[in-house]
Parts: C-alpha cells; sequence; structure tokens
C-alpha cells in the first residue's frame, strides 16, 4: 500500500475513532491505509493528549506551503551529501545529522534515490556503503531486467485482513533457503500464528520441484491451511498447481519486503544454525533436516507464553490427519 495524504474526512474519522479508543492499526484498516500513516499524522499534526481534526488539517497544510523542493537539486546539497557517503556514512545517518543540526533537511530514502543515480551514470558511490545498501541496488538492477516474473500472481494486498491478527492457525507463510545461484536450497512453510516449521530439501531450486516439496509436507495437514504466503521468487511460479491440489490460497508478498513475511524469515534464520551459509543442501539427508525442524518446533518461544510451536499448533489444529504423504515433524 502506497503512502498517500489523508484528507480532511479521514481526519474527522481518526478523531472519532480515538474517542471511542480504537487503536492505531485498526483505524487504519478502517480508513484503509497503513498504520504508519496514523502515527506519522498524530505524531506531526496531534499534541500529547489530543487530535483536533482541523487544527490538523491547518499545520499539515501549512507544512506543504512552506516546504521547499528545489534545494534538493542544489550541487552543494548534493556534493556534501556525497562526501558523508564516501567517508562511510549510511543514508540514515546523514539525514539524521542533517536533521539533529537544524540544516537543510533530506530523508534517507532521497539519499538512496541520489546513490541510485550515480550507478546507474557509472559511478562507484554504492561501494562506500554497507552490503545491505549494495544488495538494494542489486535488487533495483534485478527489477530493470524483468526477473522473478510469476503467472497469474495474486498480491497480499487482496489476502483477507484477518490473517494479520493471527488469531486461528492455517495462514502460512512460504519461502527458501539458498546454496549459491539457486544449485540448491530448502524450502521453509511456517505457520503464523504457531511458528511451526515444515522444511525440505531440493537439488535444484526449481518451480516443479519446489511445488512437489509444498504438496509432501502440506498434505498431511491440508485440514490446517487457508493461505499461504510467498515471496516473488521464481521457484514459486508453480503455485496454482500446490494451491488447486492443497485448495489453499497463495498470495505473493510485495517486491523486496521480506517484512511481510516476517515470521518466515525470523525462522529461516533460526534454521541457519543448524545449516549455515554455504551448505550444500543437495547433501543434506531428509533426516538431518527433520532433526533440526523438530528441535526448534519443540523450541520454547517467548511471543507464545514459552510454550513451544508444536504445543500451539497441535494444542489448536482439530483436522484430521492424511497419513498418506511425507512423515510430520512432531
Amino acid at each position: 500500500m502506497g503512502y498517500r495524504q489523508l484528507t480532511q474526512a479521514q481526519r474527522y474519522q481518526i478523531s472519532a475513532f480515538l474517542s471511542v479508543g480504537w487503536s492505531q492499526r485498526k483505524i487504519a484498516r478502517e480508513i484503509d491505509c497503513h498504520s504508519s500513516t496514523i502515527s506519522r499524522e498524530l505524531r506531526r499534526n496531534g499534541s500529547l493528549n489530543e487530535y483536533e481534526p482541523a487544527e490538523a488539517g491547518r499545520l499539515s497544510g501549512h507544512r506543504r506551503k512552506s516546504a521547499h523542493k528545489s534545494h534538493k537539486r542544489a550541487p552543494s546539497l548534493i556534493d556534501w551529501v556525497t562526501k558523508q557517503i564516501q567517508s562511510e556514512w549510511s543514508p540514515d545517518q546523514v539525514a539524521g545529522f542533517m536533521r539533529r543540526v537544524g540544516s537543510i533537511q533530506v530523508s534517507h530514502q532521497w539519499i538512496y534515490n541520489l546513490i541510485y543515480r550515480d550507478r546507474i551514470a557509472g559511478g562507484d558511490l554504492w561501494k562506500y556503503c554497507r552490503l545491505p545498501c549494495q544488495r538494494r541496488y542489486q535488487r533495483h538492477l534485478a527489477k530493470r531486467a524483468g526477473l522473478g516474473k510469476i503467472p497469474d500472481r495474486v498480491g497480499i494486498e487482496h489476502r483477507p485482513k484477518a490473517v494479520d491478527d493471527r488469531l486461528h492457525i492455517g495462514h502460512w507463510e512460504g519461502d527458501t533457503i539458498l546454496h549459491g545461484h539457486k544449485n540448491s536450497g530448502a524450502v521453509t512453510l511456517v505457520e503464523r500464528r504457531s511458528g511451526y516449521l515444515l522444511a525440505d530439501c531440493v537439488p535444484k531450486l526449481k518451480a516443479g520441484l519446489v511445488s512437489k516439496v509444498i504438496i509432501r509436507e502440506l498434505r498431511p495437514i491440508r485440514g490446517a491451511i487457508q493461505t499461504l504466503t510467498l515471496d516473488n521468487g521464481s521457484e514459486f511460479a508453480d503455485h496454482q498447481t500446490f494451491s488447486e491440489a492443497l485448495s489453499l490460497k497463495s498470495y505473493f508478498c510485495d517486491p523486496y519486503r521480506s517484512s511481510q513475511r516476517g515470521t518466515n524469515e525470523n525462522t529461516n534464520g533460526l534454521l541457519r544454525q543448524y545449516f549455515p551459509k554455504g551448505t550444500d543442501f543437495a547433501k543434506v539427508s531428509r533426516k538431518a533436516i527433520r532433526q533440526a525442524v523438530n528441535r526448534l518446533n519443540n523450541r520454547p518461544r517467548k511471543r507464545l507464553g514459552y510454550r513451544t510451536p508444536a504445543e500451539v499448533f497441535w494444542g489448536e489444529y482439530s483436522g484430521g490427519l492424511d497419513t498418506s504423504g511425507a512423515a510430520l515433524n512432531t
């Protein structure tokens, strides 16, 4: 969901919902915007104890009228920012320092764009950035090359809002852990409410092989599957096959928004404890990955009140088991 300015009507809605005790997240869902938009609005245009929509609209209008955009192309500003990046400051550090000293302000996103334009023009400013920043522009190039297209892709914006609440089991996230450039890997599937993990290896990260693993892992518990949220890797291009086989609905995150599959990303990090980067999954036995998965599923989690993912999942799953599929990770 992209950022857009709030209307005055929405400001009156925010005021009304706040008066009856609604949370910022609930208000955002109701007026169809991101929760960060509500947080930003209250921080900028509200006071410590109240939010007055008419005053908020006046403050917002004044801020927009007094904003000066021309300075952002000034050569002196670009030169100064460039020197700080070459001194290995991050874009966030540059923007934060400018805010602190009260000078001309630019956002960290503007600085990222400056670095990207410099790279497209043949510059080397990106090389002074830390690895995450470098990857950011590798992703830009991948997107320009048209990589990762998924046929009949349904975006996460169409996923039922109830999935966000994690109140019921049945909503899963899927990803792959790679060895090299898709030479081999592991398919990981994590249930959002419980954190319960299923995983298996594939010798090649091809769509057909990944689809077979997903069907094999989820078929025995298909009564506990309603949705599966995936990233945009081409290995999930065969999503229609496993969606039909398992009677589930597949959704895809926005490009490069791994935070929309936060449970899966965090669990992949835990699995890396057993299979560090550089592991050739073509040489990992099914027994070895099952043992690692079982350990994670039976490790207490703080967010679950120190219950284990297995306790929460099997405690709430009332569906019958299909024993024709793969062995379950219990």
